[in-house]
């Protein structure tokens, strides 16, 4: 472990995922009983409403606790019966598959229910006791074993709205509002008092929110801890590839500085970081280290620590252990996808061989809040530890609260999103803030040669993943949820559809398809994987492309979103078979690695020398115990739920299960080809995001796959699709042609005769007979549609939208399905250091801290 000299506060590094569960008392032990969605939501009942929602409220009579209220009732992730697992599993293959290979599978199945199945599933229940989730540590150690650079393959991004107050749309103004609104909800989360998140009354987990800000992603040489400090009340500033930071909240988590002192602070950032030619600023934008792959950044880490009384040490934990990082880019992407791109992984622009992108302007290993020149923002996060419905939680409530910020400066009544605020920092006894410095200090590398050149590789490897990859985005506006709803259907599984069948238009077949839905009503619960690819989806899209009446595509359309939205509401309750199955694989593993492949095969559980799955696949890799792929792997991956990781360095998000290779005594459900072919995803999406979101998106799966984020709204569609040069905008066109076209067959055989944008008020009135009222007279003037063509392809004017379908908040809500944080199995609230730290200690040691870096002069704003 580092030593203090090395640390900052409480930041110290994790110990292995093993060494922590074996430590008894541990607090991610479990208890069974007591557990149930009722006594959860009782719990939750126990808040008042004002308590529950402080928006409804003005002054709430708030009570610390409620964040975490339910926990200790919440159920545990159950464990699905076996043979219905294997059921689901072969009906999700079934229409992937050939006939014969299909039986084959069946062939496969049966004999691992005969065979090693019922010993996996009992062995797999004895580890379980007492845990948190019996996939808790299998997921985690995946994640955190891949050694893939996570820029494109791992993290996600959200692209935010701009803000709706003009003033604030430039970059200092907007960087200070949504640091503000960030820090009120650090407060509310240490303070307890931030609503949690329910489904129709049931409050959800809530232990992703205490891992959300302070924590680092740190690579080692046997893969990646998280560290954490849970202290931190500094924020790291990332300026034309530069490194700065100062203190932003007190012991006590309140706020120190007004959104007027940020601004201060922000532009003598930027003010400064423009000194340094950008040229020459990018030859030492060591952030361009955190994409490189796992094992090569961990190196670069120790290269970089290794002189006595080097800066790097000191520098490497202001940043590890910083609530967050926020990056103020210099450049203003004006269309969808250069700012999806922006987000994602940065731009690549080179002049005079030197990369002066944003792309050099990123700290990938933590939660990154980005502000273009223009005032544009969004969030790219390392969601190891959270997945996205956590992330869109906070940047819903930052969204929020900058606009509710804007109102109150209005009109003083105007309500706040906090049950508490932090004392106006301007009205305080300086002597009451403490040991901080609110000062901007630039972080000073030293820059051996070994790290200049490393840099250079490192970012013609990113400026390689960047260019490998592209992005198109469909801003849909001719309807939303409203008219899917009016017209029956789930608007989650209708989109779902408009994706199988768009995809069987360009290339008449269909693929094994992804989508995760949240688990999170049960303890420290992530997604379950949703399998889009039914009968049902492709008997719609068959009839849907061949001459068929209109009412029987929209028959087979209806009977395929029914079989979606059922689907989706069995994957909520944790009974999905890509979870249960990959724990299964799991548990054959660890009896490998546990008693050696002798052993293993005595109780009928073979050795085939295959390493620690890497987020759902194992590929066997002679050079590596951890079966980290090679160097030259550049392939990218998604940052949803499951993915897998094969040798040549691909990973496919979506997928809960190892991947076969040369599988001989391994249990043969999962070495038989049904297993590649269902982690084998080549239509990964992803539903999750509300108004606050202009879109968000993830990098492709596999080289011949489409990664798609989509945000349903009121009012439209916001589709972000990324693939490696497979023709994204032609499949994205394809999608708004379908939208149009489907909408004119639902029309022909609605029974209604009103527009989709009619409301029901305007339905009633058309449907009362007609009387000798004072109403009935005059000619009735119906509403046009602005005069935009509706042929297939044409964007049209915004519709409908807002009805409560079955399925909300659970298809895709959940977004990414991280692993766990290493520190997911320790109680909430357990700081990560020793607890032997001494007051005096401490002080000295912050004493030291504020010399970290050079202390800036303010300049005025």
């Amino acid at each position: 472990m580092p030593s203090l000299t090395t640390a900052i506060r409480t930041f110290t590094m994790p110990k292995s995922l093993n060494e922590s569960l074996a430590q008894p008392g541990q607090p991610h032990l479990a208890v069974d009983s007591g557990r149930s969605l009722d006594v959860a939501k009782k719990v939750s009942e126990g808040y008042t409403k004002e308590q529950k929602d402080p928006l409804a409220s003005n002054q709430p009579d708030h009570k610390q606790g409620i964040t975490f209220a339910a926990q200790d009732k919440l159920p545990k992730l159950p464990i699905p019966d076996l043979e219905s697992s294997t059921s689901k599993y072969l009906a999700a293959l079934k229409p992937l598959q050939t006939p014969r290979e299909h039986a084959e599978t069946q062939q496969a199945v049966d004999e691992f229910l005969k065979a090693e199945g019922p010993e996996l599933q009992e062995r797999l229940k004895k580890y379980a006791t007492g845990k948190t989730s019996y996939i808790e540590q299998f997921w985690y150690d995946s994640y955190l074993n891949f050694d893939n650079p996570v820029v494109l393959n791992l993290n996600p991004f959200f692209l935010l709205e701009d803000d709706p107050t003009p003033a604030r749309n430039n970059q200092v103004t907007r960087a200070a509002s949504l640091v503000v609104s960030a820090l009120s909800f650090v407060r509310a989360v240490r303070k307890e008092e931030l609503p949690p998140d329910t489904i129709r009354g049931t409050p959800l987990c809530m232990y992703q929110y205490s891992r959300l800000f302070g924590t680092a992603r740190v690579p080692t040489e046997n893969g990646c801890h998280i560290g954490q400090d849970p202290d931190a009340r500094h924020i790291v500033v990332l300026c034309h590839g530069q490194f700065y930071w100062f203190d932003v909240l007190d012991d006590n988590s309140d706020l120190i500085m007004t959104e007027k002192d940020l601004s201060i602070n922000l532009q003598t950032i930027v003010d400064d970081a423009q000194q340094t030619p950008i040229q020459e600023a990018a030859k030492g934008a060591l952030g361009v280290l955190s994409t490189e792959n796992r094992k090569i950044w961990s190196g670069l880490r120790d290269v970089m620590t290794r002189e006595e009384g080097s800066n790097n040490s000191d520098c490497l934990g202001i940043v590890d252990s910083a609530l967050f990082i926020l990056c103020l880019d210099y450049t203003e992407p004006s269309s969808g996808a250069d700012l999806c791109q922006n987000m994602l992984c940065g731009t690549s622009q080179v002049e005079k061989g030197v990369q002066i992108g944003t792309c050099t302007n990123r700290w990938y290993d933590k939660l990154q809040i980005i502000v273009c020149k223009n005032g544009s923002a969004g969030i790219n996060f390392e969601h190891t530890g959270v997945d996205g419905h956590t992330v869109l939680r906070f940047a819903s409530d930052v969204y929020t609260d900058t606009i509710l910020r804007f109102a109150r400066s209005i009109n003083g009544q105007a309500p706040s999103l906090w049950a508490s605020t932090s004392p106006d920092p301007s009205k305080r006894d300086p002597d009451s803030f403490g040991d901080v410095s609110t000062t901007p200090h630039k972080l000073e590398w030293d820059m051996v040669p070994e790290l200049g050149i490393a840099l250079r590789f490192a970012e013609t490897r990113l400026a390689d993943l960047i260019q490998q990859n592209e992005f198109q985005t469909l801003d849909f506006a001719a309807y939303g949820k409203n008219f899917m709803t009016s017209m029956g259907f789930s608007p989650d599984a209708f989109v779902q559809m408009a994706f199988q069948a768009a995809y069987y238009g360009l290339y008449g077949r269909v693929e094994c398809t992804y989508e995760p839905a949240m688990t999170k009503v049960y303890l420290h619960g992530r997604t379950e994987a949703i399998r889009s690819v039914t009968p049902e989806s492709v008997d719609f899209v068959q009839k849907f492309w061949a001459e068929n009446p209109p009412q029987q595509k929209v028959d087979a359309l209806r009977k395929a979103c029914q079989m979606h939205t059922a689907n989706t509401k069995e994957c909520a309750k944790a009974q999905g078979c890509d979870r249960h199955l990959y724990a299964l694989f799991s548990v054959w593993q660890k009896a490998l690695d546990e008693d050696g492949a002798e052993a293993a095969s005595s109780n009928g559980l073979s050795s085939n020398g295959y390493s620690s799955p890497v987020e759902g696949t194992s590929e066997r890799d002679p050079a590596s115990v951890v079966g980290s792929p090679g160097r030259n792997s550049v392939m990218s991956v998604d940052g949803d739920d499951v993915r897998s990781v094969r040798s040549n360095g691909r990973r496919n998000r979506g997928n809960s299960s190892p991947s076969r290779g040369q599988q001989h005594n391994m249990p043969l459900l999962f070495a038989d080809g049904g297993w590649d072919k269902l982690n084998n995803t080549i239509i990964s999406t992803s539903n999750c995001g509300n108004p606050s979101l202009r879109h968000f998106g993830f990098g492709p799966t596999t080289g011949d796959g489409f990664g798609i984020g989509y945000i349903i709204k009121e009012d439209g569609l916001s589709i972000c699709a990324s693939s490696k040069h497979r023709q994204t905008k032609r499949f994205v066109d394809a999608l708004e042609s379908y939208f149009h076209e489907i909408r004119r067959i639902l029309r022909l055989t609605q029974r209604r005769g009103t527009s989709p944008k009619a409301s029901r008020a305007r339905e009633a009135s058309q449907a009362r007979p007609a009387g000798n009222r004072l109403k009935s007279r005059g000619r009735v003037i119906k509403a046009s549609d602005g005069g935009k063509s509706h042929e297939p392809g044409n964007l049209t004017p915004m519709d409908d939208s807002s009805a409560q379908s079955d399925d909300e908040g659970l298809g895709g809500y959940g977004f990414f399905d991280a692993g766990m944080l290493l520190q997911a199995l320790k109680a909430r609230g357990e700081v990560l250091d020793d607890g032997n730290t001494k007051p005096s200690e401490r002080a000295t040691f912050n004493a030291r801290r504020r010399e970290i870096g050079k202390k800036l002069r303010l300049s005025e704003y």
